[in-house]
């Protein structure tokens, strides 16, 4: 098979591959990026494999850097962009279930090709568009099937993440697991529990908001991945009520995690310590707190100005699209709409500050300062009084002789 045409992104690369053959090298486009081609599927990272070695890299291009050149890695440096370079490779035992022991650099293609993961990924294509397929994935890409490339067993024993790989390409791609891989899978699932949180997030991510979520989701209960992955023993459920969703692919990891969150039924103490154990950054935790109380709300009410108010309006929107999931029709212009006409954004907005409240009633500082302008914020934000000082300070008044003694 031979590609008709080059994309762009392969075109770019096209000088550093024809300078290698020209120097007497073999020179491919690999990987990800073949794999999305042929599937006509947007391309992220062009990876060009190599018989050159690292330092032969190096005396042939001006401009690199030594991003991985242990593993055999040299980034290009051209005047539009960079490129990986990667040399042919073979790799010996791997004590961590994650990185080998030993790279070992070779002169094959095949030698190299043969350690990748999986057969639509073990696809080269050199100058002329020549694809090199060594493992039948043209005939997997055709039929819709996710095989490991030679035993799958060796393959999950050398890098336990590829069993979380498979199923977030089950759930983006919409693939069937060949039987033997999935089995592997299945018997090897607890090798998971030897990879870093980080890299097991990262992949988890992308299963559930991929197309294909509800297969993706389905194969990680099935194969009981989810057993190794945290806090999620005891979810079987919850996880295949997430599989079920009807609608469009998440378009964000803070929905992925609050539909998750709402589908487990969790509270926010749980929330914040489950996405802790994930590994989650701060700001993703406090996003997806917010969310999933909103969205539970949501699913029951029309929004009010104070829901809203407190939940900014992107969040908000965020809220709104999830919609989708419960069979409910969003209406995201209304949310734009209703927003917009807040008489205040902030708390900052409010026409008297802390120092004016303080000033106008004779109190000790203490915590009625912030009470007073809580309970301020709130009649304004719901439309019982009016953003002016006089008509503030007024109400400020009348709540005051009520509440301080």
């Amino acid at each position: 098979m031979r590609l008709e045409a080059f994309p762009l992104e392969f075109q770019g690369a096209m000088p550093i591959l024809r300078k290698l053959q020209d120097t007497g090298y073999e020179a491919y486009y690999v990987g990800g990026s073949v794999r999305d081609i042929l599937l006509n599927k947007p391309i992220h990272d062009v990876d060009i494999a190599t018989s050159a070695f690292p330092a032969e890299v190096k005396e042939l291009f001006p401009r690199t850097i030594d991003v991985g050149i242990d593993h055999g890695t040299v980034m290009v440096i051209t005047k539009e962009t960079t490129y990986e370079v990667t040399t042919f490779r073979t790799e010996s035992t791997y004590q961590d279930y994650r990185r080998p022991d030993h790279v070992e650099f070779v002169r094959s293609l095949k030698e190299d090709l043969k350690r990748r993961d999986f057969t639509i990924n073990a696809l080269a294509v050199g100058i002329d568009g020549t694809v090199i397929d060594l493992f039948d994935g043209l005939a997997d890409l055709r039929n819709k099937i996710l095989r490991a490339v030679g035993n799958p067993y060796e393959r999950f024993h050398e890098d336990a993440l590829r069993m979380m790989r498979a199923l977030r390409f089950v759930s983006h791609l919409g693939f069937t697991l060949e039987p033997d891989t999935f089995e592997a899978i299945q018997e090897y699932h607890s090798l998971l529990a030897k990879i870093s949180v980080e890299r097991i997030n990262v992949e988890f991510v992308k299963l559930m908001m991929g197309s294909f979520r509800e297969a993706g989701l389905q194969s990680f209960v099935e194969s009981e991945c989810y057993i190794y992955c945290p806090g999620l023993r005891n979810y079987r459920e919850g996880l295949l009520n997430f599989a079920q969703l009807r609608g469009p692919a998440i378009p964000t990891e803070r929905q992925a995690w609050t539909l998750l969150m709402t589908l487990l039924d969790l509270d926010s103490t749980a929330i914040r310590h489950f996405m802790k154990e994930w590994k989650c950054s701060n700001q993703l935790m406090k996003e997806v707190i917010q969310m999933v109380p909103a969205l539970q709300f949501r699913l029951k009410n029309e929004w009010d100005n104070w829901t809203l108010y407190q939940l900014g309006r992107e969040l908000a929107l965020s809220v709104e699209y999830l919609l989708h999931y419960f069979e409910q029709k969003p209406n995201l212009e209304k949310v734009r709409l209703l927003y917009q006409f807040l008489p205040i954004y902030s708390l900052k907005d409010l026409a008297v500050k802390g120092n004016e409240v303080m000033e106008n009633f004779d109190y000790p500082r203490g915590p009625w300062i912030s009470t007073t302008l809580n309970k301020l914020e709130q009649a304004v934000v719901a439309g019982k009084l009016e953003n002016n000082k006089q008509a503030l300070l007024i109400f400020a008044e009348d709540f005051l002789k009520k509440e301080m003694p």
